[in-house]
C-alpha cells in the first residue's frame, strides 16, 4: 500500500510539473503573440536569437524601439508610392530620394576600393570600455566594398542560389522602393554566404575600422565633428521628427570616409568576420562576453540602440556584438577581399 501511495505521489508531481511548464509556455506565447509591445520586439528579434533572451519577458519592450520601423503596411506603402511618384527627398542633405523604383547601381557585386598597407589608430580611450585601449595596428593592403550590399544585389544572390529570402521580402522580392537600400534581416551566415558567392569575404573589424577612419584617428568617417546631414543616424530622424528607415546606399555624399567609402557611419550595422574579443591591454579582458561566441558588427545604424546602452553608434570605433544567427531591421554588411584577388572586383 505504501508503495502504491508513493507511486501516486510521483505521478501527481510529474503532472503538476508538466502543467506548470505548459502554463509557462502558454504565457510566453501569449506575450509574443498578443502584446502590442512585443510585436515590436519580434520585428527586430526575428528568431529570438539575441543573447539577452530576457527581452521576451520585458513588459515595456517598446522602450528599445523609440524610432519605429517603417513597416510595409498599407499606410506605409502609400507613403512610399507617393515618395516614388514625386521623387520626394526627406532632407536636402541626401543626394538621392529616399525611395525610388529602379536601381541606380544594378545587381552586380559592388565596386571595391583599395586600402593601402600601413598603420592606423584603432579604438578609443574616451568612451565605452570595450572600445579601448586605443592602440596602433598594422594591416596589409586590402579591398573593401564602396557601398553596403543592397536589396537588388542580394536578390540576385538568392535567385541564383535558392537561398531563403529575408523575412521582410514578399514573394522573394524586396520592399517597394528599396532596390538600393542595404539588405537587412540577414544573419552573419547570410552575409558570409553572399560574400563567398561574390568571390569575396567579410572584412575583419580592423579592416573595417581602418577603411572608415583613415590614418588620422578621426572619430567619424568625415572628420571629428558630428553632423546630422552626413549620415543616416537616429539623431537625424529625431531632428526631422519623422519615422526612421534605411536609406539608399551612397545617399550622403558629404559623409564619405577618408578613402571614399559610403555609409560607414549609420544606415545599417555591418557584420564583420571578427569574433568579439578584448583589445590588447583591456583591463576587463575577463568579460564573459569576450571570446568566440559573438561576432562583431561595426558602423551603427539608422535605429536608436540606446536600449542596449550602446552610446552614440556613429563613431567609427564603436562596435556591437551578436550571435551569428541574429537578424533584424538594422543589420546589413559589405564585403572585402585580398588585393591580389581581383577576379570579381571592379576597383576604383
Amino acid at each position: 500500500m505504501q508503495h502504491f501511495v508513493t507511486q501516486c505521489t510521483i505521478v501527481v508531481l510529474l503532472v503538476l510539473s508538466w502543467s506548470c511548464n505548459l502554463f509557462a509556455e502558454d504565457q510566453k506565447r501569449e506575450l509574443l503573440s498578443t502584446s502590442s509591445d512585443s510585436a515590436h520586439c519580434k520585428e527586430c528579434h526575428a528568431d529570438f536569437t539575441h543573447p539577452d533572451d530576457s527581452l521576451a519577458k520585458e513588459k515595456h519592450c517598446h522602450q528599445c524601439h523609440q524610432t519605429p520601423v517603417l513597416h510595409q503596411n498599407s499606410d506605409a506603402l502609400a507613403d512610399i508610392q507617393k515618395a516614388i511618384n514625386t521623387g520626394l527627398n526627406l532632407a536636402q542633405d541626401m543626394r538621392l530620394p529616399l525611395y525610388y523604383q529602379v536601381s541606380k547601381i544594378g545587381d552586380k557585386p559592388n565596386d571595391m576600393i583599395q586600402i593601402p598597407a600601413g598603420e592606423f589608430v584603432r579604438g578609443s580611450n574616451d568612451r565605452l570600455s570595450d572600445e579601448g585601449p586605443q592602440h596602433i595596428a598594422f594591416l596589409p593592403a586590402f579591398l573593401i566594398d564602396k557601398y553596403e550590399v543592397t536589396n537588388v544585389q542580394y536578390k540576385k544572390f538568392i535567385d541564383d542560389t535558392g537561398r531563403r529570402s529575408p523575412k521582410h521580402y514578399k514573394n522573394r522580392t524586396y520592399p517597394l522602393g528599396k532596390a538600393d537600400h542595404p539588405v537587412t534581416y540577414v544573419s552573419w551566415y547570410d552575409a558570409d554566404a553572399y560574400c563567398k558567392w561574390a568571390g569575396k569575404r567579410l572584412p575583419s573589424d580592423q579592416e573595417w575600422e581602418k577603411a572608415a577612419r583613415g590614418t588620422d584617428a578621426r572619430t567619424y568617417p568625415w572628420g571629428n565633428e558630428f553632423s546630422v546631414d552626413r549620415a543616416n543616424t537616429p539623431q537625424r530622424w529625431k531632428n526631422m521628427k519623422v519615422k526612421g528607415d534605411t536609406s539608399p546606399v551612397g545617399a550622403f555624399e558629404k559623409g564619405k570616409s577618408f578613402y571614399g567609402l559610403h555609409d560607414m557611419s549609420g544606415n545599417v550595422w555591418e557584420w564583420t568576420d571578427s569574433w568579439y574579443k578584448a583589445y590588447p591591454g583591456n583591463p576587463d579582458a575577463s568579460n564573459e562576453n569576450y571570446g568566440e561566441k559573438y561576432k562583431t558588427l561595426k558602423g551603427g545604424s539608422w535605429w536608436d540602440c540606446s536600449f542596449y546602452k550602446c552610446g552614440m553608434s556613429a563613431p567609427v570605433y564603436n562596435r556591437s556584438f551578436f550571435i551569428r544567427t541574429s537578424k533584424n531591421s538594422s543589420f546589413g554588411f559589405r564585403c572585402a577581399n585580398e588585393v591580389n584577388d581581383l577576379k570579381s572586383a571592379q576597383v576604383d
